[in-house]
């Protein structure tokens, strides 16, 4: 995989995942869809866009932009013509300032080579009451299983620091806590920390495929697309900015410019 080809580590429609992934998916597209209403919205790192159409629904309009040719392709087979479309890297957005509203990019930031001016593009593309919303793995859970590919990870600590830099005011959220397990679930934990500590966790959606089928049983076809009532929506919960939350495996961050 090279940095402007993300295919191998994307989920895309018929891809086997386990049912908590596309209860996450849902969960980020829904949580992101009380903030468009009359918006008008951009989704970096869109991917195949499983999400547009969801968040169109509530939007004044919708613009989808990856920086993988292929997602995209796969994307503009799904949504419907209204739904721009933009290759871009996100460092460098091709928009005009103060030209959007909203701004979503969901478990992207940790591939970025700048996070930093990414967060400083959004500033200049946001309108002065516009929003940023960011969703991303928490890396202080303790089952996280870095992706080989991934170049940095915030806690929220750091991540309310480094979205301050760029100016923004942030607002921190947190989904699916993690539950007191079985036995077999404990088991299955203890291998997997093991297994990510030596480095025997693939990078691929294929090769974990079959590892979770192993581990986690029954999976399901990843959607073609995000509707009500996909999955289960986990509701986020506000979270404290200044010390460890490692009872959450997702965090959500809502920034204002100041």
């Amino acid at each position: 995989m090279t940095l402007s080809d993300y295919s191998a580590v994307t989920e895309k429609a018929g891809d086997w995942v386990t049912p908590e992934a596309v209860s996450m998916v849902y969960t980020r597209y829904r949580f992101a869809s009380d903030f468009c209403r009359g918006r008008r919205v951009l989704e970096i790192a869109c991917g195949p866009g499983v999400g547009l159409g969801y968040l169109a629904r509530h939007a004044e309009d919708v613009i989808g932009g990856d920086l993988t040719h292929s997602l995209l392709q796969h994307a503009r087979d799904r949504v419907q013509e209204s739904i721009s479309l933009l290759r871009l890297e996100a460092e460098e957005l091709p928009l005009l300032p103060a030209s959007r509203d909203l701004i979503v990019c969901c478990e992207a930031l940790y591939f970025l080579r700048d996070p930093g001016q990414f967060l400083q593009e959004c500033r200049r593309v946001l309108s002065p009451q516009g929003l940023l919303l960011l969703c991303t793995v928490n890396p202080e859970w303790p089952d996280f299983n870095p992706s080989p590919y991934g170049r940095q990870y915030y806690s929220t600590r750091a991540l309310v620091s480094v979205m301050r830099e760029a100016g923004f005011q942030t607002e921190m959220y947190a989904a699916f806590p993690v539950v007191g397990a079985s036995l077999r679930a404990s088991c299955v934990s203890w291998i997997k920390r093991v297994a990510v500590a030596l480095h025997l966790i693939p990078a691929s959606m294929a090769g974990k495929r079959l590892l979770k089928r192993f581990f986690l049983g029954g999976l399901v076809p990843f959607p073609t697309a995000v509707d009500d009532g996909l999955a289960t929506y986990v509701q986020p919960v506000g979270i404290p900015q200044d010390q460890p939350v490692p009872g959450y495996k997702i965090l959500f961050a809502v920034g204002r410019p100041v």
